[in-house]
């Protein structure tokens, strides 16, 4: 009876005790949360106050709403920033699409075709993960000089169809080789080629990896400042990032309530484009496209 007692006390202790480790969890993951959003919260907050009051107080609240930041932001540049938004738009969209073909092109041969060498220009592929940005910068930018492209957006989207991400290749080599291989053989006993093999069979099957680099792609392109601050000096062809870095004169005569207004609109098409396919980006990273 007494050890009877004992096991009944400490069944209803262990839900009790599990409930305040539960409730101790959620409200520390409460609290960070809310400290990692603090700088997105009092940037919305800063773009719909007076601007002599944006450095003034830390409060998320402002005294007063003032939605003129926004149409000042709109139209406070030379060229309006609308202009800005459809080149980045098209930067970005083009990359996704270059991305998405040339890769997973390279990723098909690399994971399904035999051809010599393979495995070494895998490697070589592979080692371009390791070889920063900057040390290839000036011979792309010399390149682009003499051919004529710079103060173009073909220096930012060229390359993209020429397979430069070997991230996105990996990426999609390893899914590739997830992929049974009896259906590629039982394609060629039908009469069916390398590129219908690819077309009809890996590319149907492979719409998370595919999901998942577009979408790596447009965040990377759209965000991208140092590509676009390199290669374009017309402020027509300006992207968002460099439509922003506008606002910031060194002479001080900044427009920070336009700085605001415009970086919370430059963050509306990244949320919704993630939004939209977070989904397939979860299933593309686990690999589980074909677990269905």
């Amino acid at each position: 009876m007494t050890s009877l007692a004992i096991f009944s006390k400490d069944d209803s202790i262990s839900p009790r005790r599990n409930r305040f480790v539960s409730l101790l969890f959620h409200t520390l993951l409460m609290v960070v949360s809310i400290i990692m959003l603090y700088p997105l919260l009092w940037m919305l907050s800063a773009s719909i106050r007076p601007e002599a009051e944006i450095f003034s107080s830390t409060s998320l609240i402002p005294s007063s709403i003032d939605i003129s930041s926004y149409w000042k932001g709109w139209t406070g540049l030379r060229v309006e920033f609308g202009q800005f938004f459809w080149n980045s738009l098209v930067i970005s969209v083009l990359s996704v699409a270059g991305n998405v073909i040339a890769c997973s092109l390279a990723a098909y041969a690399f994971a399904r075709l035999k051809f010599f060498g393979r495995n070494f220009w895998f490697a070589i592929m592979l080692g371009t993960l390791m070889i920063p940005y900057h040390v290839t910068l000036i011979p792309q930018y010399v390149l682009f000089l003499k051919l004529g492209w710079v103060d173009t957006i073909l220096p930012l989207v060229v390359p993209k169809f020429l397979a430069v991400d070997a991230f996105f290749i990996f990426l999609m080599v390893q899914f590739f080789r997830g992929i049974p291989r009896e259906l590629d053989e039982a394609a060629r006993m039908d009469g069916c080629s390398a590129w219908r093999i690819y077309w009809k069979i890996m590319l149907p099957l492979s719409t998370p990896v595919l999901a998942t680099a577009a979408i790596f792609s447009f965040l990377w392109t759209w965000d991208d400042f140092f590509g676009p601050l390199i290669y374009l000096n017309d402020m027509n062809n300006y992207t968002v990032q460099l439509g922003l870095r506008s606002f910031v004169d060194s002479s001080g005569s900044s427009q920070w309530g336009g700085l605001f207004a415009m970086s919370t609109l430059s963050l509306v098409p990244v949320f919704f484009f993630f939004l939209f396919f977070q989904r397939l980006l979860i299933e593309g990273i686990a690999t589980t496209g074909l677990k269905r």
